[in-house]
């Protein structure tokens, strides 16, 4: 019988290959499509206000309904890939997404597009945890903190997109048509992702099987130059865990699992609460209603020219320190919009740097989410931290209506600063030597 071989290894010996490169670009092109439906109700709120007469503050519950969505997804979905596979998983989630979305687009009331975003959310939210899982598996270790980060991307530029089409085309093709758009294009992806994405090789080994075994060995000889033996056994660290919530506060993984919940869940109070009521806050400031998209445009444009940077940067220095930065500049920048008024050069300016300043912290915290669980455990890891920042998402896209009409945008950037601050704090508990593999850097929008 053939010594066992280590999938991880065999992967970590070679350079990448173009069917890795393949991978890759089909996860990268579902994030575009889930960042843009991701943002598409905050590119469209302000429209969807006028047309059914609503007050700003009406279109909350329709903005929590989506994030809830994305909780319920990103926590269900991510334990789901790691006990029937990633593929699966992640095909039912673009479904879900894609369909929800091109629905909203014949919806006759804010009731039904409620119902239909949290549909729309459970796709959407679920779709991130097993990304993150799929794309780190099949990455060598040298460079997946950069090809993880590449690949999620995405997110930032379906939303930039999103944002594009509906400041450029929108007074055309009307609300309705961001949804179109938002859900047809992702249907045409989901045939190709069909055909083309494969199963997760860790998972394969899981599974122990005669059937999965040759999977594993026809997947391997198109990424390694090695001749595999016709009996190889192959075997990955920590397939002996299954996957459960439990497992994330076992074995000494208690105390940063909490920690980095309490992060994920304040920091993303923030980060939703702004970029969900960016737009219908510029507009309350005085900016058309046409040009109030860009904002969001201009806030993931810097997140992406930042966050290729950044990921190379996090294995040189002390994360914790890092986020401290970040979040302090986040804070700073939540001030200087509160004071910027009306200055609209300025106002764009810093909101560009909120991308760095208060979404930066994505970056750092999933460098350290995803190298502290085996690969058993990854996507559960990935999805209950998201799942965690959703609850936060959650309260910032619902207390965003009520703080801007009652401090208006001056009083609505200095709310960002209160759960910034918060973070700060649950950085301090996290621990400085964590288990931290640099084989296993993420990024989550």
């Amino acid at each position: 019988m053939s010594k066992p071989l280590d999938i991880a290894s065999l992967i970590d010996r070679e350079p990448l290959r173009l069917y890795q490169w393949g991978i890759f670009l089909l996860c990268f092109a579902t994030t575009v499509f889930d960042g843009f439906d991701t943002q598409a109700i905050a590119f469209t709120g302000p429209a969807i206000v006028a047309t059914f007469g609503l007050r700003p503050g009406d279109l909350a519950p329709i903005l929590i309904a989506g994030t809830l969505g994305m909780t319920i997804g990103a926590m269900t979905l991510g334990l789901i890939g790691d006990r029937v596979g990633r593929r699966p998983a992640l095909l039912v989630g673009v479904a879900v997404f894609s369909v929800a979305s091109l629905l909203t687009a014949c919806a006759s009331g804010t009731a039904q597009i409620l119902a239909l975003r949290f549909i729309a959310g459970l796709g959407m939210g679920g779709c991130t945890p097993v990304l993150l899982a799929l794309a780190a598996e099949y990455g060598s270790a040298r460079h997946r903190g950069s090809i993880m980060t590449g690949v999620l991307l995405g997110l930032p530029a379906g939303a930039m997109l999103g944002g594009l089409l509906a400041a450029r085309m929108m007074p055309v093709i009307g609300w309705q048509g961001v949804f179109v758009v938002g859900g047809g294009a992702p249907l045409l992806l989901l045939v190709v992702l069909y055909f083309a994405l494969p199963e997760s090789l860790q998972y394969l080994v899981s599974r122990s099987s005669n059937d999965s075994a040759q999977r594993v060995r026809n997947t391997l000889r198109r990424i390694v130059s090695v001749a595999l033996p016709a009996d190889a056994i192959f075997q990955v660290p920590g397939t002996a865990a299954r996957a459960s919530v439990t497992a994330l506060f076992s074995n000494g993984n208690a105390r940063n699992t909490i920690a980095i919940w309490a992060v994920y869940l304040c920091n993303w109070v923030a980060w939703f609460m702004f970029l969900s009521w960016l737009p219908t806050v510029l507009k309350a400031a005085g900016l058309p209603v046409s040009q109030a998209p860009m904002g969001t445009v201009i806030v993931n444009a810097v997140f992406i020219v930042c966050a290729i940077p950044l990921s190379m940067l996090l294995p040189k220095v002390n994360t914790r320190r890092l986020l401290m930065v970040l979040l302090g500049l986040g804070i700073a920048i939540s001030a200087g919009l509160a004071y910027a008024g009306t200055e609209w050069g300025l106002v764009f300016a810093l909101a560009g740097a909120a991308g760095l300043g208060i979404g930066g912290q994505q970056i750092a915290l999933n460098y350290l989410v995803v190298g502290a669980y085996p690969t058993t455990l990854r996507a559960t890891a990935t999805g209950w931290a998201i799942g965690m920042g959703r609850v936060g998402a959650i309260a910032g896209s619902a207390i965003g209506g009520t703080v801007l009409a009652h401090g208006g945008p001056g009083g609505f950037y200095l709310a960002l600063a209160v759960p910034l601050a918060a973070a700060m704090l649950a950085v301090i508990a996290i621990r400085t030597t964590a288990r931290v593999a640099d084989s296993d850097v993420a990024v989550a929008h």
